[in-house]
This record gives structure tokens, C-alpha cells and sequence, in this order.
């Protein structure tokens, strides 16, 4: 597909790097120079000097060609008006992220207008997987599939869990009590697995299990991972992600105090986080957290504009016993790093928007077949869990899955029937409108088709 970028930022670099792996002609629009010059000499993609809402350098960039325009300037208004302007000169779909909660309530009325197909906040999106980790506050990472009624979970594995140092086939017989998951992925010492039944987990691994979410949160109580609820939780940075994390976790009970060194950001954060505790201040001062009782809250969640100090901060946190550390990274190349330093939970604003709309393309590119619903890449791209819904007519439906072929580096993990969810084995069969989540350790997929064959 012909995809057009406007805005070589840290979304759109990313972005660009990911489309282009998989096959995708890749242009980039930006109007600093150094920018489009360091793309130039380290990506084969076309790079276009100018401003990205301007006609003519949509036009010389070919938007009238492109399948797909991705505004991820860092500004919301350009991002609109580019979509809207590229559009009229013959875009097909058109993407933009919009940031600004100003726009939250307006959001649905402003696609319709401005003929914007999608919008991505990537702020949002991080607070939300936030609040998900809270729910759960011994997993690492958690994801919903099939519209919430499935969970992909990761921990990782201790000496003491009843699932290490036997072989998967053998859990149930010999602890009948474990509630059923499917072990839909374990990666050790950097390289990942679609373990089989033969497969025995050893401490340190980390696991990613599938199930409802009942059955999820039985499982780890049987294993001896039940914590007692989040009450009060200590936010590091009062930028966007705090906002939305804020008003999100507030509907859970949970109390929140808030550090931010900006005097008028402080004061309007306290004006629309009336319950909320806003604390003008360094949030990495050592003796300002102690002052605001670190070590007698239940998470710390480090989310300021720099990584150094999230990093220092949660390390902190971390000494002073807080059950669970959240930091904000983007510097991918260095998470087992931090997760060896004791900080396995790690969120990326960046890496959820590159998910997000890696998903939608890989929709549009497959706009005829079993298009992806939802896609969560695991351990830093190096195995993905995709979301399909099952289609009337392709081959594989109503036929038990023993009598199919699924391709080696991939497992069929959950399938979602009415409503009920199933954990297939062979006898099970794929019915039209399931939804099917699929974990693979290969990259591009865009078609159940390509994972399920008669």
C-alpha cells in the first residue's frame, strides 16, 4: 500500500520503520531538515521538505495516490487539517492524532466534518493500559480481546509457582483445581516460544496466559498471585497521561497524589482533579516523596517527560517497597535493562499508537478477508496476538481443528462462540462471525486464511 506520514517525530519514525518491514511504500513529510535528512540516510522511504497542511506538498508527496494518510504531526490542529486536505485531494483514509482532551467530547463530531477515517490518542491509550495493570497489580502487562471478555496476561514465573518445572500437559492432571489457560507464549533469555505440551516453565520466565476474565483472575489466585485491591496511588508528572489516568482511576476508589513542578499546569490540574491531590513539586525530590509517605502507597507510576527520571523515581519506589512500579520508557532498546533493575512494568505511548495503527493498515490492506479486530504486539514485537473475526465461506469454518492445518509459528489460542469463551483443542471447530485470537511469532499477518488452511 502506499502510505503517506506526515511528521517524522518519534510516532512516525517508529511507525515508518514497522510499515516498511512489512512491504509498504513509505513517504514522510516534515519540515526539519535535520530530521528528514537522518531518515533519508537510515530508511528507504521517500522524504518530502514542507509543511505537511500544505497542498502542494501533499500534491508533490502524491496524496492523490495514497491508500492512507497518517497525520502524527505534534500539533492536533495540523493533524486535522491535513486529513481534511488530503482527503479533498484524493486520500483514501485518512488517520490523525489528536491529543488535546479540549477535543475528547467533540471527537465524533469533528471525524464526521473533517472526513477523518480514525483518530489515535496515544496518551489515552497509555492511561488506559495503565488502569488495566492497577486492576491487576502483580501482571506486567494485561490486554483485552474479543470486546473484553478475553484477557492476554503477562507475568513473570517464581520458584514457587505450582506451573513451574513440569511439563504443560501434566498441570492439569496433577493439580486438577488449576483453572484451565492456554500458555499462549513464554520468553526466555531474550528469545520467545509458543510453548507445546511438552514445554516446562522455569522461574524467571515470562508467561503470557489466555483466558475469560473469571478464569484469569482464579488462575492467579490459585497460584498464589492475589494482592489486596489498589487504594492509593502516586502519579510522577502531571502531563497527559496523568490527566487521563486521573479521571480514570478515580471510578475505581483509588486516591491519587499528583506531582508537577509547573506552577500554572499545577493549578489547573487541581481545578479539573478537584479529587485528586496535586502537589506542586519535584517528583523525583527523595525527601518530598518521603514527606508524602512513598513507602505507604500501593503503586508509583512514573510518568514525567524524561525517561532518566522515571527511571531513578521508580527505582526509588521501588526500594521503598511499593507493591507495584510503573515507569514510562520509550527507549526500547534498553527494556530488559530496566526490567532487570527490577522494574518489569513498562508503558510506551509510542509503541500502543504503532500497534494501534499497524492494526488498522494491516485491515485495510486485507479489506476483503478476515480483517484484524485487534492486534497487541508481545515482547517488543517479537510475537504478536491478533484478533479476528471468522468469516462465512472461507474454508477452515465448521470443520474440527485436528483436521486442519495451523502454520508452525503460530496457535490458535482463544475462539470466542456466542458469547462463550473457548479454549480449542481438536475437536473444536471455527463457526462464521467467532471471534478467533491468534498468538504467532511471525510478523505481517493480515488474513486468518493465512494462519488456518483445510
Amino acid at each position: 500500500m502506499r502510505i503517506l506520514i506526515v511528521g517524522d517525530g518519534k510516532v512516525g519514525h517508529t511507525l515508518a520503520t514497522e510499515l516498511l518491514r512489512e512491504g509498504h511504500d513509505i513517504t514522510i513529510i516534515d519540515q526539519n531538515e535535520d530530521v528528514i535528512r537522518k531518515t533519508e540516510d537510515n530508511l528507504d522511504v521517500m522524504c518530502i521538505l514542507g509543511n505537511g497542511a500544505n497542498a502542494s506538498t501533499l500534491m508533490e508527496a502524491g496524496v492523490d495516490h495514497a491508500d492512507i494518510l497518517i497525520a502524527a504531526t505534534a500539533s492536533d490542529e495540523i493533524n486535522m487539517l491535513c486529513c481534511l486536505i488530503g482527503k479533498k485531494l484524493g486520500a483514501k483514509f485518512s488517520i490523525a492524532r489528536i491529543r488535546d482532551p479540549e477535543y475528547s467530547e467533540s471527537l465524533q463530531l469533528l471525524q464526521h466534518e473533517l472526513g477523518i477515517d480514525m483518530t489515535i490518542n496515544p496518551e489515552r491509550a497509555a492511561a488506559l493500559e495503565i488502569s488495566r495493570m492497577l486492576r491487576y497489580p502483580f501482571v506486567n502487562n494485561i490486554e483485552p480481546f474479543a470486546k473484553g471478555r478475553v484477557e492476554l496476561v503477562e507475568f513473570l514465573a517464581r520458584d514457587a509457582d505450582v506451573i513451574v518445572g513440569k511439563p504443560l500437559r501434566e498441570l492439569t492432571s496433577r493439580h486438577s483445581d488449576l483453572p484451565k489457560v492456554l500458555y499462549c507464549a513464554v520468553e526466555r533469555e531474550g528469545e520467545v516460544v509458543i510453548p507445546g505440551g511438552d514445554f516446562v516453565i522455569e522461574p524467571g520466565d515470562r508467561v503470557h496466559v489466555a483466558a475469560d476474565m473469571l478464569t484469569v483472575t482464579q488462575f492467579f489466585r490459585h497460584i498464589g498471585r492475589s494482592a489486596k485491591p489498589v487504594k492509593d496511588v502516586m502519579i510522577l508528572g502531571g502531563g497527559r497521561i496523568s490527566y487521563y489516568l486521573a479521571k480514570m482511576i478515580e471510578k475505581m476508589n483509588i486516591r491519587v497524589v499528583m506531582f508537577e513542578i509547573n506552577p500554572e499546569k499545577a493549578k489547573t490540574l487541581s481545578e479539573l482533579l478537584p479529587h485528586a491531590d496535586i502537589i506542586l513539586g519535584d517528583g523525583t525530590d527523595q525527601d518530598l516523596l518521603d514527606q508524602e509517605n512513598i513507602a505507604g502507597m500501593d503503586a508509583f507510576i512514573a510518568l514525567s517527560d524524561r525517561d532518566e527520571e522515571n527511571l531513578m523515581a521508580g527505582l526509588y519506589a521501588k526500594t521503598h517497597g511499593v507493591p507495584k512500579v510503573i515507569v514510562k520508557s520509550n527507549r526500547f532498546a534498553y527494556k530488559d535493562v530496566i526490567a532487570n533493575l527490577g522494574l518489569e512494568n513498562q508503558i510506551s505511548p509510542r509503541l500502543i499508537t504503532c500497534n494501534t495503527l499497524l492494526r488498522y493498515v494491516r485491515a485495510r490492506v486485507n479489506a476483503r478477508g478476515t480483517t484484524i479486530q485487534k492486534l497487541y504486539r508481545l515482547v517488543d514485537g517479537k510475537a504478536e496476538a491478533l484478533e479476528f473475526i471468522a468469516k462465512k465461506g472461507d474454508p477452515y469454518i465448521g470443520i474440527p481443528l485436528r483436521q486442519l492445518t495451523v502454520r508452525k509459528d503460530a496457535l490458535v489460542a482463544i475462539i470466542l462462540h456466542n458469547g462463550k469463551v473457548v479454549v480449542p483443542f481438536g475437536d473444536d471447530t471455527i463457526d462464521a462471525g467467532d471471534n478467533v485470537v491468534i498468538i504467532s511469532t511471525a510478523s505481517g499477518i493480515s488474513d486468518l486464511n493465512e494462519v488456518i488452511k483445510k
